[in-house]
């Protein structure tokens, strides 16, 4: 399969971050993910990756996914998963629904201040 043959895969656009692991290489880095389809998607970071080279990435909601680079242009690259995901879950409020980002940071009590604190 050249690459060329899964273009007809609708691609749903998005900006996560997720985590990649080289295979053979220890440690992980952080990607951004820049659209997500069933069958693959197209990150970007600044990892040193080659076409053929085996993967995870670990992306929210749905976890650790194997595949291989389909294709590398400058600090972008395509991976193919090894079997299809569901790329919509990705899209899901993280875990049971609570709050995420801002909303999610522990409000702290400072009695000089008098009053509750968000720490940011």
């Amino acid at each position: 399969m050249d690459g060329s043959e899964n273009r007809h895969i609708a691609r749903d656009s998005l900006f996560v971050m997720a985590d990649l692991r080289l295979e053979g290489v220890d440690g992980e880095h952080r990607i951004k993910v820049r659209n997500l389809s069933s069958g693959g998607m197209m990150g970007e970071g600044l990892v040193r990756v080659s076409r053929g080279t085996s993967v995870h990435v670990n992306v929210r909601n749905i976890g650790w996914i194997a595949g291989s680079i389909a294709w590398v242009q400058d600090n972008r690259f395509g991976v193919a998963f090894a079997e299809e995901i569901d790329p919509r879950e990705a899209r899901s409020p993280l875990g049971d629904g609570a709050a995420t980002g801002a909303a999610a940071r522990p409000v702290i009590f400072d009695s000089t201040l008098g009053g509750a604190i968000r720490k940011i």
